[in-house]
Protein backbone atom coordinates (compact mmCIF):
# COMPACT_ATOMS: atom_id res chain seq x y z
CA UNK A 1 0.00 0.00 0.00
CA UNK A 2 1.00 3.33 -0.77
CA UNK A 3 0.30 4.19 3.07
CA UNK A 4 3.18 2.02 3.92
CA UNK A 5 5.57 3.13 1.60
CA UNK A 6 9.29 3.38 2.73
CA UNK A 7 10.37 6.79 2.81
CA UNK A 8 13.63 6.77 3.81
CA UNK A 9 16.22 6.70 7.49
CA UNK A 10 16.37 10.64 7.02
CA UNK A 11 12.27 11.18 6.77
CA UNK A 12 12.00 8.67 9.43
CA UNK A 13 14.16 10.96 12.13
CA UNK A 14 12.07 13.93 10.74
CA UNK A 15 8.60 11.89 11.36
CA UNK A 16 9.72 10.88 14.73
CA UNK A 17 11.07 14.80 15.60
CA UNK A 18 7.52 16.24 14.34
CA UNK A 19 5.75 13.26 16.26
CA UNK A 20 6.84 14.03 19.28
CA UNK A 21 6.50 17.93 19.28
CA UNK A 22 2.75 17.21 17.75
CA UNK A 23 2.22 14.35 20.77
CA UNK A 24 3.58 17.51 22.95
CA UNK A 25 1.28 20.29 21.54
CA UNK A 26 -1.51 18.03 22.07
CA UNK A 27 -0.70 17.77 25.53
CA UNK A 28 -1.46 21.38 25.76
CA UNK A 29 -4.54 22.00 23.83
CA UNK A 30 -6.18 24.77 24.68
CA UNK A 31 -3.35 25.34 27.82
CA UNK A 32 -3.31 29.30 27.12
CA UNK A 33 -7.06 29.88 27.32
CA UNK A 34 -7.13 27.57 30.51
CA UNK A 35 -4.76 28.89 32.33
CA UNK A 36 -5.86 32.66 31.60
CA UNK A 37 -9.81 31.94 32.94
CA UNK A 38 -8.15 29.20 35.43
CA UNK A 39 -5.62 30.75 36.65
CA UNK A 40 -5.85 34.99 36.02
CA UNK A 41 -10.08 34.64 35.75
CA UNK A 42 -9.98 36.32 32.40
CA UNK A 43 -12.92 36.76 30.68
CA UNK A 44 -14.64 36.05 27.13
CA UNK A 45 -12.72 39.36 25.84
CA UNK A 46 -9.79 38.94 27.76
CA UNK A 47 -9.15 35.11 25.90
CA UNK A 48 -10.33 36.64 22.29
CA UNK A 49 -7.15 39.34 22.75
CA UNK A 50 -4.97 36.52 24.01
CA UNK A 51 -5.77 34.31 20.77
CA UNK A 52 -5.87 37.45 18.06
CA UNK A 53 -2.94 39.41 19.61
CA UNK A 54 -0.15 36.78 19.79
CA UNK A 55 -1.31 35.60 16.17
CA UNK A 56 -1.52 38.88 14.84
CA UNK A 57 1.71 40.31 16.57
CA UNK A 58 3.78 36.92 15.55
CA UNK A 59 2.39 37.27 11.74
CA UNK A 60 3.82 40.62 11.87
CA UNK A 61 7.20 39.76 13.24
CA UNK A 62 7.56 36.84 10.36
CA UNK A 63 6.64 38.94 7.51
CA UNK A 64 10.36 39.22 6.39
CA UNK A 65 11.22 35.74 7.87
CA UNK A 66 10.47 33.97 4.74
CA UNK A 67 12.85 35.76 2.30
CA UNK A 68 15.21 35.04 5.57
CA UNK A 69 14.04 31.38 5.42
CA UNK A 70 14.44 30.95 1.73
CA UNK A 71 18.10 31.55 1.44
CA UNK A 72 19.38 29.57 4.72
CA UNK A 73 20.09 25.73 5.13
CA UNK A 74 16.37 24.82 6.37
CA UNK A 75 17.82 21.37 9.19
CA UNK A 76 19.41 24.78 11.06
CA UNK A 77 16.18 27.00 10.94
CA UNK A 78 14.03 24.17 12.28
CA UNK A 79 16.17 23.47 14.99
CA UNK A 80 16.64 26.76 16.32
CA UNK A 81 13.27 27.55 15.66
CA UNK A 82 12.14 24.56 18.05
CA UNK A 83 15.15 26.20 20.69
CA UNK A 84 13.20 29.48 20.93
CA UNK A 85 9.76 27.88 21.69
CA UNK A 86 11.21 25.97 24.10
CA UNK A 87 12.93 28.44 25.62
CA UNK A 88 9.64 30.39 25.44
CA UNK A 89 7.01 27.96 26.48
CA UNK A 90 9.32 27.27 29.74
CA UNK A 91 9.12 31.09 31.04
CA UNK A 92 5.70 30.36 31.76
CA UNK A 93 5.82 26.93 34.38
CA UNK A 94 8.66 29.25 35.77
CA UNK A 95 6.66 32.12 36.77
CA UNK A 96 3.38 30.41 37.89
CA UNK A 97 6.11 28.59 40.30
CA UNK A 98 7.63 32.42 41.41
CA UNK A 99 3.89 33.52 41.71
CA UNK A 100 4.46 36.40 38.79
CA UNK A 101 2.62 35.00 36.02
CA UNK A 102 0.54 37.57 34.11
CA UNK A 103 -1.63 38.23 31.40
CA UNK A 104 1.21 40.00 29.64
CA UNK A 105 3.48 37.42 29.79
CA UNK A 106 1.39 34.78 27.88
CA UNK A 107 0.72 37.79 25.17
CA UNK A 108 4.61 37.87 25.22
CA UNK A 109 5.20 34.04 24.64
CA UNK A 110 2.20 33.72 22.27
CA UNK A 111 3.96 36.76 20.15
CA UNK A 112 7.10 34.65 20.31
CA UNK A 113 5.99 30.93 19.49
CA UNK A 114 4.03 32.16 16.63
CA UNK A 115 6.24 33.54 14.82
CA UNK A 116 8.34 30.41 15.48
CA UNK A 117 5.64 28.31 14.27
CA UNK A 118 5.66 30.36 10.69
CA UNK A 119 9.41 29.81 10.38
CA UNK A 120 9.69 26.36 11.61
CA UNK A 121 6.71 25.67 9.22
CA UNK A 122 8.74 27.41 5.87
CA UNK A 123 11.49 25.60 6.51
CA UNK A 124 9.88 22.22 7.07
CA UNK A 125 7.94 22.52 3.71
CA UNK A 126 11.15 23.55 1.72
CA UNK A 127 13.17 20.78 3.21
CA UNK A 128 10.75 18.01 2.99
CA UNK A 129 10.58 18.73 -0.67
CA UNK A 130 14.34 18.17 -0.80
CA UNK A 131 14.08 14.85 1.32
CA UNK A 132 10.73 13.07 -0.50
CA UNK A 133 10.25 12.03 -3.82
CA UNK A 134 7.50 13.92 -5.71
CA UNK A 135 5.52 10.84 -5.86
CA UNK A 136 5.92 10.35 -2.31
CA UNK A 137 4.82 13.85 -1.20
CA UNK A 138 1.43 12.73 -0.57
CA UNK A 139 2.25 10.07 1.36
CA UNK A 140 4.63 11.45 3.88
CA UNK A 141 2.19 14.80 4.13
CA UNK A 142 -0.50 11.97 5.19
CA UNK A 143 1.87 10.50 7.77
CA UNK A 144 2.09 13.94 9.00
CA UNK A 145 -1.18 14.63 9.37
CA UNK A 146 -2.21 10.76 10.77
CA UNK A 147 0.39 12.07 13.71
CA UNK A 148 -1.49 15.40 14.34
CA UNK A 149 -4.45 13.55 14.54
CA UNK A 150 -3.34 10.41 16.47
CA UNK A 151 -1.70 13.07 18.79
CA UNK A 152 -5.00 15.13 19.27
CA UNK A 153 -6.66 11.88 20.28
CA UNK A 154 -4.74 10.98 22.97
CA UNK A 155 -3.17 14.63 24.38
CA UNK A 156 -5.93 16.40 25.53
CA UNK A 157 -7.87 13.87 27.59
CA UNK A 158 -4.14 13.15 29.27
CA UNK A 159 -3.74 16.95 29.26
CA UNK A 160 -6.66 17.36 30.94
CA UNK A 161 -6.13 14.81 33.69
CA UNK A 162 -2.63 16.52 34.19
CA UNK A 163 -3.89 19.80 34.73
CA UNK A 164 -6.29 18.31 37.16
CA UNK A 165 -3.88 16.04 39.27
CA UNK A 166 -0.98 18.90 38.86
CA UNK A 167 -1.73 22.16 38.07
CA UNK A 168 -2.95 24.31 35.28
CA UNK A 169 1.33 24.81 33.95
CA UNK A 170 1.91 21.22 33.25
CA UNK A 171 1.31 20.64 29.78
CA UNK A 172 2.40 23.54 29.11
CA UNK A 173 5.91 22.52 30.29
CA UNK A 174 5.48 19.04 28.65
CA UNK A 175 5.18 20.81 25.20
CA UNK A 176 8.19 22.82 25.92
CA UNK A 177 10.02 20.06 26.77
CA UNK A 178 8.37 18.57 23.24
CA UNK A 179 10.19 21.32 21.63
CA UNK A 180 13.76 20.42 22.92
CA UNK A 181 13.31 17.09 21.95
CA UNK A 182 12.37 17.52 18.48
CA UNK A 183 15.47 19.53 18.17
CA UNK A 184 17.46 17.09 19.15
CA UNK A 185 15.83 14.68 16.39
CA UNK A 186 15.98 16.84 13.72
CA UNK A 187 19.66 17.32 14.56
CA UNK A 188 20.21 13.82 14.35
CA UNK A 189 19.01 13.79 10.88
CA UNK A 190 22.63 14.18 9.89
CA UNK A 191 23.33 14.76 5.88
CA UNK A 192 24.20 18.49 4.14
CA UNK A 193 22.49 21.05 2.32
CA UNK A 194 23.46 22.90 -0.30
CA UNK A 195 24.45 26.69 0.69
CA UNK A 196 22.90 28.94 -0.92
CA UNK A 197 24.21 32.93 -1.47
CA UNK A 198 21.73 34.64 0.66
CA UNK A 199 21.10 38.21 -1.04
CA UNK A 200 20.75 41.04 1.00
CA UNK A 201 16.87 41.38 2.03
CA UNK A 202 15.02 44.23 0.14
CA UNK A 203 11.76 45.81 1.23
CA UNK A 204 9.95 44.51 -2.65
CA UNK A 205 11.39 41.17 -1.60
CA UNK A 206 8.80 40.62 1.09
CA UNK A 207 5.80 40.05 -1.00
CA UNK A 208 6.73 37.95 -2.96
CA UNK A 209 5.01 34.96 -1.66
CA UNK A 210 1.94 36.63 -1.81
CA UNK A 211 2.70 37.95 -5.35
CA UNK A 212 3.13 34.00 -6.94
CA UNK A 213 -0.16 33.00 -4.60
CA UNK A 214 -2.06 35.68 -5.78
CA UNK A 215 -1.19 35.32 -9.74
CA UNK A 216 -1.21 31.40 -8.97
CA UNK A 217 -5.05 30.35 -10.92
CA UNK A 218 -4.27 27.16 -8.18
CA UNK A 219 -2.89 28.49 -5.63
CA UNK A 220 -5.19 31.68 -5.49
CA UNK A 221 -8.63 29.75 -4.99
CA UNK A 222 -7.47 27.49 -2.33
CA UNK A 223 -5.53 30.43 -0.55
CA UNK A 224 -8.53 32.41 0.13
CA UNK A 225 -10.50 29.77 0.88
CA UNK A 226 -8.41 28.14 3.73
CA UNK A 227 -7.63 31.57 5.18
CA UNK A 228 -11.46 32.01 5.91
CA UNK A 229 -11.90 28.57 6.37
CA UNK A 230 -9.13 28.57 9.23
CA UNK A 231 -10.26 31.81 10.56
CA UNK A 232 -13.95 31.39 11.74
CA UNK A 233 -13.54 27.72 12.97
CA UNK A 234 -10.71 29.31 15.04
CA UNK A 235 -12.23 32.16 15.92
CA UNK A 236 -14.54 30.33 17.61
CA UNK A 237 -12.28 28.17 19.72
CA UNK A 238 -11.85 30.32 22.15
CA UNK A 239 -15.52 31.16 22.97
CA UNK A 240 -16.17 27.44 23.10
CA UNK A 241 -14.21 27.17 25.97
CA UNK A 242 -15.57 30.20 28.18
CA UNK A 243 -19.32 28.50 26.75
CA UNK A 244 -18.25 25.29 27.98
CA UNK A 245 -16.30 25.60 31.11
CA UNK A 246 -17.79 28.16 32.59
CA UNK A 247 -21.21 28.82 30.78
CA UNK A 248 -21.94 25.23 31.07
CA UNK A 249 -19.94 23.94 33.78
CA UNK A 250 -17.94 21.47 31.98
CA UNK A 251 -14.58 19.94 33.47
CA UNK A 252 -11.21 21.20 31.87
CA UNK A 253 -10.93 16.70 31.34
CA UNK A 254 -14.51 16.68 29.86
CA UNK A 255 -13.66 19.87 27.69
CA UNK A 256 -10.13 17.73 26.39
CA UNK A 257 -12.35 14.73 25.40
CA UNK A 258 -14.95 16.05 23.60
CA UNK A 259 -12.46 17.49 21.45
CA UNK A 260 -10.11 14.70 21.40
CA UNK A 261 -12.08 11.26 21.25
CA UNK A 262 -13.64 12.59 17.17
CA UNK A 263 -10.03 12.78 16.19
CA UNK A 264 -9.91 9.05 15.23
CA UNK A 265 -12.05 10.73 11.85
CA UNK A 266 -8.76 12.77 11.32
CA UNK A 267 -6.91 9.91 11.27
CA UNK A 268 -8.62 8.40 9.23
CA UNK A 269 -9.17 10.71 6.61
CA UNK A 270 -5.52 11.36 6.39
CA UNK A 271 -5.05 7.35 5.82
CA UNK A 272 -7.97 7.42 3.32
CA UNK A 273 -6.35 10.43 1.20
CA UNK A 274 -3.79 8.60 -1.09
CA UNK A 275 -6.03 5.97 -2.07
CA UNK A 276 -9.26 8.43 -2.52
CA UNK A 277 -6.65 10.55 -4.56
CA UNK A 278 -5.24 7.54 -6.82
CA UNK A 279 -8.92 6.85 -7.47
CA UNK A 280 -10.87 10.08 -8.01
CA UNK A 281 -8.15 12.64 -8.62
CA UNK A 282 -6.61 15.20 -6.35
CA UNK A 283 -9.06 18.06 -7.63
CA UNK A 284 -12.31 16.36 -6.85
CA UNK A 285 -10.97 14.97 -3.18
CA UNK A 286 -10.12 18.99 -2.44
CA UNK A 287 -13.55 20.42 -3.67
CA UNK A 288 -15.76 17.68 -1.74
CA UNK A 289 -13.46 17.39 1.30
CA UNK A 290 -13.30 21.27 1.49
CA UNK A 291 -16.72 21.80 0.61
CA UNK A 292 -18.06 19.00 3.38
CA UNK A 293 -15.77 20.53 6.23
CA UNK A 294 -17.80 23.53 5.88
CA UNK A 295 -20.88 22.19 7.27
CA UNK A 296 -20.51 20.89 10.80
CA UNK A 297 -19.45 24.04 12.43
CA UNK A 298 -23.17 25.81 12.92
CA UNK A 299 -24.12 22.84 14.73
CA UNK A 300 -21.83 23.68 17.69
CA UNK A 301 -23.95 26.56 18.96
CA UNK A 302 -26.98 24.25 19.65
CA UNK A 303 -24.99 22.30 22.89
CA UNK A 304 -26.47 21.82 25.90
CA UNK A 305 -25.15 20.65 29.39
CA UNK A 306 -24.75 17.45 30.25
CA UNK A 307 -24.52 13.53 28.44
CA UNK A 308 -26.41 15.26 25.61
CA UNK A 309 -24.08 18.15 24.52
CA UNK A 310 -21.11 16.03 24.81
CA UNK A 311 -22.47 13.50 22.17
CA UNK A 312 -23.35 16.28 19.99
CA UNK A 313 -19.76 17.93 20.06
CA UNK A 314 -18.53 14.57 19.54
CA UNK A 315 -20.52 14.14 16.80
CA UNK A 316 -19.79 17.31 15.21
CA UNK A 317 -16.20 17.19 15.65
CA UNK A 318 -16.05 13.75 14.02
CA UNK A 319 -17.20 14.95 10.98
CA UNK A 320 -14.97 18.23 11.12
CA UNK A 321 -11.85 16.41 11.88
CA UNK A 322 -12.64 14.12 8.85
CA UNK A 323 -12.85 15.92 6.45
CA UNK A 324 -10.12 18.50 7.60
CA UNK A 325 -8.03 15.26 7.92
CA UNK A 326 -8.18 14.27 4.54
CA UNK A 327 -8.23 17.53 2.97
CA UNK A 328 -5.29 19.17 4.99
CA UNK A 329 -2.20 16.69 3.69
CA UNK A 330 -3.87 16.76 -0.35
CA UNK A 331 -3.44 20.83 -0.10
CA UNK A 332 -0.18 20.33 1.39
CA UNK A 333 1.22 18.68 -1.47
CA UNK A 334 -0.95 20.54 -3.92
CA UNK A 335 0.62 23.84 -2.60
CA UNK A 336 4.33 22.50 -2.69
CA UNK A 337 4.24 21.11 -6.15
CA UNK A 338 2.53 23.76 -7.82
CA UNK A 339 5.15 25.79 -6.08
CA UNK A 340 8.79 26.16 -7.55
CA UNK A 341 11.70 24.87 -5.21
CA UNK A 342 13.51 28.71 -4.75
CA UNK A 343 9.62 30.20 -4.00
CA UNK A 344 8.83 27.61 -1.68
CA UNK A 345 9.75 29.15 2.11
CA UNK A 346 8.67 32.50 0.92
CA UNK A 347 5.47 31.30 -0.30
CA UNK A 348 4.33 29.33 2.92
CA UNK A 349 5.51 31.70 4.93
CA UNK A 350 3.27 34.29 3.40
CA UNK A 351 0.40 31.44 3.56
CA UNK A 352 1.26 30.89 7.28
CA UNK A 353 1.57 34.73 7.73
CA UNK A 354 -1.67 35.73 6.30
CA UNK A 355 -3.96 32.65 8.04
CA UNK A 356 -2.74 33.79 11.35
CA UNK A 357 -3.56 37.41 10.61
CA UNK A 358 -6.85 36.13 9.25
CA UNK A 359 -7.12 34.18 12.50
CA UNK A 360 -6.30 36.94 14.70
CA UNK A 361 -8.62 39.84 13.10
CA UNK A 362 -11.33 37.34 13.07
CA UNK A 363 -10.63 36.24 17.07
CA UNK A 364 -10.89 39.49 18.28
CA UNK A 365 -13.91 40.29 15.95
CA UNK A 366 -15.95 37.00 17.33
CA UNK A 367 -14.62 38.25 20.71
CA UNK A 368 -16.01 41.27 20.06
CA UNK A 369 -19.33 39.97 18.96
CA UNK A 370 -19.31 37.48 22.12
CA UNK A 371 -19.46 40.52 24.44
CA UNK A 372 -22.31 41.87 22.47
CA UNK A 373 -24.43 38.69 21.95
CA UNK A 374 -22.91 36.15 23.50
CA UNK A 375 -20.22 33.17 22.93
CA UNK A 376 -23.35 30.83 21.42
CA UNK A 377 -24.73 33.42 19.10
CA UNK A 378 -20.90 34.73 17.59
CA UNK A 379 -20.62 30.83 17.32
CA UNK A 380 -23.60 30.81 15.25
CA UNK A 381 -22.84 33.60 12.83
CA UNK A 382 -19.05 31.69 12.24
CA UNK A 383 -20.98 28.47 11.66
CA UNK A 384 -23.36 30.29 8.92
CA UNK A 385 -20.70 32.16 7.48
CA UNK A 386 -18.98 28.85 7.02
CA UNK A 387 -21.70 27.15 4.44
CA UNK A 388 -20.33 29.83 2.07
CA UNK A 389 -16.82 29.38 1.37
CA UNK A 390 -17.07 26.58 -0.26
CA UNK A 391 -17.47 28.99 -3.39
CA UNK A 392 -13.88 30.19 -2.82
CA UNK A 393 -12.22 26.68 -3.62
CA UNK A 394 -11.02 26.15 -7.29
CA UNK A 395 -12.93 24.99 -9.77
CA UNK A 396 -10.86 23.35 -12.65
CA UNK A 397 -8.32 21.08 -12.18
CA UNK A 398 -4.75 22.57 -13.20
CA UNK A 399 -1.40 19.55 -13.90
CA UNK A 400 1.81 20.66 -11.77
CA UNK A 401 3.93 23.29 -13.79
CA UNK A 402 7.37 23.78 -11.01
CA UNK A 403 10.68 23.43 -11.79
CA UNK A 404 13.08 20.65 -10.64
CA UNK A 405 14.89 21.14 -7.33
CA UNK A 406 18.24 20.08 -6.68
CA UNK A 407 18.35 16.88 -4.18
CA UNK A 408 19.84 17.80 -0.39
CA UNK A 409 23.61 16.98 -0.60
CA UNK A 410 24.25 13.17 0.92
CA UNK A 411 20.82 12.24 0.17
CA UNK A 412 20.40 9.00 -1.75
CA UNK A 413 17.82 9.21 -4.49
CA UNK A 414 14.82 6.84 -3.66
CA UNK A 415 12.41 5.23 -6.10
CA UNK A 416 9.61 7.09 -7.54
CA UNK A 417 11.17 9.97 -9.45
CA UNK A 418 13.71 13.24 -8.95
CA UNK A 419 13.38 15.29 -6.23
CA UNK A 420 12.22 18.38 -6.55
Amino acid sequence: MAGRRALGRRFGRLWAAYAVSAYGTSLGFGAFPLIAVLVLDSGPAQVAVLAAAGRAVGALVAVPLGPWVEFRRKRPVMVAMDLIRFAALLSIPAAFALGLLSFAQLLVVSVVVAAADIAFKAAAGAYLKTLVPPADLLVANSRFESTTWTAITVGPPLGGAAITLFGPVTTVLADAVSYLLSALGIRSIGGSEPRTAAPRLRARDLPEGWRHILAHPVLRPLFLNTIVVSGLIMASEPLMAVLLLRDLGYAPWQYGLVFASPCVGGLLGARLAPPLVARFGRHRVLRTAGTLRACWPLGLAFVRPGVPGIVLVVTIQLGLVTCCGLFNPVLATHRLEHTDPDRIARTLTAWSVSASAAIAALTAAWGLLAAVIGPRGAIAAAGVLLLATPLLLPRREHAPSTKPAEPAANLPEMPGGNYR
